[in-house]
């Protein structure tokens, strides 16, 4: 495991490599714990670069085991080898020269699941973003682009599959138990696209015609006897391959396009070029083990993986600087791809309450960070929300100011220009500013500041004058290493309503400039006069959250009843009623952290009941409505001093509020939208499952018993009821036996099925209250948990610490003691992972002084420890500097 070396890397020291890479030949000669890897790279030295300067390679835990240059063995005095690098010197001036380097590394002892490891039989790689050096010295950049040749040899009947990147070139026997395959992938690639899978896994096949009429032949290998599970990942990745070619112009490239699902994985999938490596969770998916966001899920990342082939493999990054333009793009692509498969405006609601919920409060936090960070420490603990969510928002500005067809001859341009480079934010952002003649200067900065802006709206209406006057100002918070922040462009989509809901076009507009419905803020303070308004307008601003910002705009709750009511922009309306329950909940939480009564405004009743009854909405949209703000939520919004308790209890009041006046419509929606006949994945079916179990859910909650959801359990067809019922006994009534029957039945029933018994295991640590503690203890005993298992600790530490803020954070402090324990225990074997679940800790200095007290001293505790991983120290570090 590497330690921490406080090695700082910054963007502005960045150049290109002394020497380029023309091609890449490996060999791999597999074998649990001591497989061999010949790497035969062909270098020359760049031109313009000191000609006695030598050639350095990255390493990570690696030992030489033999070294040629030109096929000469080079003398020891020649080179300097560490288990961290690899400097030959003495290298040709001018012509290419060949360096085969031999490694033997011990896949079965590969615990970070980084490189090349072995778990469950299986051979795998993770080689993003720095992994490829835990396989043979290299120059591991994602700069470096070459065409890789791989030769595979492995005992055939161990691994019948042998697989990488690229085209299929043949194998055959090779000794006596051994075969060997050759790949060869013509598109140059960094290292980090790099993969190798061998094992042996059964395969469900089939085949894509693009638009050029070639027929790419489509592979998913899982475990055998998991094939038909995997019929819905090759559904939606023939269904993004489709959509690619027709939104973005886009057909791959390669004669076949494999996906391998592994249930040993620290990310959600990798991108491999022709060859992407998935958490199984991701792929494995049938009525009876997966939910509807399950699925909902498999469609996404799978697009989102293979949306990459464009952007991030045919066009890569220069440095790991610019990892948003890989991430940030592609996951916009992936969520227009599911707003076109599903529905847009539910869609839109999830991307921004999943951005509030998590990439806000790392904003707003001692990890804030640019989309595109100057420095790092650990790259690994650059894979946030903010470099992949907000990178995605960022993305999506552009395509609202520029709209639909400047953006998509934007996009065509940065493919043409810059297919088979290594490219910055800037070349991106240039494409864009080519296509339209616009200066994008100022709205760059969304990729170079930190920090989520403020935008304070107010608005005044003359009547005499038959004009509406807005007044807005704008500002960016001070983010850890940024003090001082410049106005940014913020495009902001609004409208002008009617009292009886209809648009109010103006005749005019001053102050600012208005492109179609999208005002342009771009000063600190800006006074915008929309003139020939004949009525007081109601004003909806930022609709479809057009900008990511925090936005501060004093509206009656009847203006908000309007907007929730007529906007055409079901986003908006949405929106408004966040907006109008929210500060019942904040006060909720004041009066509960001082004993006081709970209220709630009957405005927000009405209007939330009139929405869910309203059968003109989708149920989708109606289920998304009921789901009010989360703890999270409301604490972010407290801004300090909170006390999940206090949070929880007002929640849970307010909820039941809802419940009292809206048991007719509640128990109407329960009856009515019932499914009958099997069960399908479609939007439509998982619309009326939310809704449905979200009114169950409501209905729950004035049951002194849980006899109502026991039977919901009971008459569940599918894992999207059975798991919801299940929730909401576990939730509600805890100490049941009733519910203690249920998660018996569940865990027998599923015990053969690991990615149920994550969900097992989830839905328990999420139990609030001090009692969870003890619960999670005794679950860890259980030899249904596995702590070598990512998915299972996720599940598990990662549910508690996340999901469960009375139970992690306990006044006593045990819960943060207990989740120390676990970051030094994890960290000891899979540094990545412990350092994702440590930013857990981000916001410890909102809580009210006796937890965050607690919470400092775990948190020093880690800090303390000897022998932390550079993942681990980085985020420790940074969460407790003030």
């Amino acid at each position: 495991m590497r330690t921490d070396t406080g090695q700082i890397v910054n963007l502005a020291d960045y150049r290109a490599t002394d020497f380029v890479l023309e091609r890449v030949d490996l060999t791999f000669d597999l074998h649990p714990t001591e497989t061999k890897v010949e790497a035969r790279l062909i270098f020359h030295r760049r031109e313009g670069t000191d000609p006695k300067a030598p050639l350095v390679l990255d390493g990570d835990e690696l030992v030489l085991s033999g070294l040629l240059l030109d096929q000469v063995e080079l003398p020891a005095a020649q080179y300097d080898a560490t288990p961290e690098s690899l400097t030959v010197r003495d290298l040709p001036e001018a012509a290419p020269f060949e360096l085969t380097i031999t490694t033997v590394i011990n896949p079965e002892a590969n615990t970070q699941l980084m490189g090349l490891y072995r778990t469950g039989g299986i051979y795998c790689t993770q080689c993003e973003a720095e992994g490829f050096r835990r396989i043979t010295y290299f120059p591991d950049r994602p700069d470096v682009l070459a065409p890789y040749t791989v030769n595979i040899i492995a005992d055939k009947a161990a691994n019948p599959l042998l697989l990488s990147n690229g085209n299929f070139l043949g194998g055959a026997g090779y000794g006596e138990g051994k075969h060997f395959a050759a790949w060869f992938d013509p598109h140059p690639k960094p290292s980090y696209l790099f993969a190798l899978v061998a094992g042996d896994l059964g395969v469900v096949e089939d085949a894509f015609t693009t638009a050029s009429g070639r027929e790419v032949a489509l592979k998913i290998y899982v475990e055998h006897g998991k094939e038909p599970r995997a019929a819905y990942a090759m559904d939606a990745l023939k269904r993004s391959m489709k959509w690619d070619e027709e939104r973005f112009g886009r057909e791959y490239d390669l004669d076949i396009f494999m996906i391998v699902a592994v249930s040993d994985f620290n990310m959600g999938a990798m991108e491999n070029k022709g060859l992407n490596v998935f958490n199984d969770k991701y792929v494995l998916a049938d009525p009876e083990t997966a939910t509807d966001a399950d699925y909902a899920n498999i469609e996404a990342i799978i697009a989102h993986e293979y949306f990459h082939n464009w952007t991030g493999n045919r066009i890569t990054c220069r440095d790991w600087f610019q990892l948003c333009l890989k991430e940030g793009l592609t996951v916009y692509r992936d969520h227009e791809f599911s707003a076109d498969q599903r529905s847009r405006p539910v869609k839109r609601i999830a991307e921004v309450r999943h951005l509030k919920s998590e990439q806000f409060p790392e904003d707003s936090g001692p990890l804030a960070h640019p989309v595109r960070p100057t420095k790092y420490r650990e790259i690994n603990n650059f894979y946030t929300t903010t470099v992949y969510e907000k990178g995605s928002e960022v993305t999506r500005m552009i395509a609202t100011l520029l709209g639909r067809d400047l953006f998509k001859k934007g996009m065509d341009l940065y493919f043409d220009r810059h297919d088979g480079q290594a490219v910055t934010i800037e070349d991106f952002v240039r494409c864009f500013e080519d296509v339209s003649g616009r200066d994008l200067a100022q709205f760059s900065l969304w990729y170079h500041q930190a920090g989520t802006p403020l935008v304070t709206a107010s608005g005044a209406y003359d009547a005499d004058g038959k004009t509406f006057t807005l007044s807005l100002e704008q500002m960016v918070p001070a983010t850890p290493g940024q003090t001082v922040k410049k106005p940014m462009h913020i495009p902001l989509r609004m409208g002008l309503l009617a009292e009886d809901g209809s648009a109010i076009v103006p005749a005019s507009v001053t102050g600012a400039e208005l492109t179609g419905d999208v005002l342009h803020l771009t000063k600190k303070a800006q006074t915008v006069t929309f003139h020939g308004i004949p009525s007081r307008p109601v004003l909806s601003l930022n609709r479809s959250f057009s900008t990511p910002i925090n936005l501060q705009f004093s509206q009656s709750a009847h203006d908000l009843a309007l907007i929730a009511r007529y906007e055409t922009d079901h986003f908006a309306r949405w929106q408004a009623l966040i907006d109008l329950g929210l500060p019942n909940l904040l006060q909720a939480a004041r009066d509960a952290r001082q004993g006081l009564d709970i209220k709630c405004d009957s405005a927000f009743i009405d209007a939330l009941l009139a929405a869910a009854a309203d059968e003109s909405l989708e149920p989708a949209f109606r289920a998304q409505a009921l789901a009010l703000p989360s703890e999270s939520d409301i604490a972010r919004e407290l801004g300090g001093n909170n006390d999940p308790d206090a949070i929880h209890a007002a929640r849970q009041t307010i909820i039941k509020r809802v419940a009292e006046a809206g048991k007719d419509v509640f128990a109407a929606l329960y009856d009515s939208l019932q499914t009958p006949g099997p069960f399908t994945p479609d939007a439509a079916s998982a619309g009326r499952r939310a809704l449905r179990n979200a009114a169950l859910s409501y209905l729950s909650q004035l049951d002194e018993a849980p006899a109502r959801a026991k039977a919901a359990y009971d008459a569940a067809n599918n894992m999207t009821d059975l798991s919801a019922a299940l929730t909401i006994l576990a939730q509600r009534f805890p100490d049941t036996a009733e519910t203690a029957a249920a998660l018996a039945h569940f865990r027998d029933r599923f015990a053969d099925n690991a990615l149920v018994i994550d969900k097992w295991l989830a839905i328990q640590a999420a139990i609030p209250g001090a009692g969870a503690l003890e619960r999670i203890r005794l679950l860890m005993e259980t030899p249904l948990f596995k702590r070598t298992n990512p998915n299972r600790v996720r599940s598990l530490v990662g549910t508690f610490a996340f999901a469960n803020p009375t139970g992690f954070g306990r006044a006593d402090g045990a819960g943060y003691n207990f989740l120390a324990d676990e970051i030094l225990e994890i960290d000891q074997r899979n540094p990545q992972l412990a350092a994702r679940i440590l930013t857990s800790m981000r916001s410890w200095r909102l809580l009210e002084p006796v937890r965050a007290d607690h919470a400092r001293s775990a948190l020093m505790r880690i800090e303390r420890a000897s022998g932390l991983s550079t993942d681990v120290r980085d985020i420790v570090d940074r969460i407790l500097k003030e």
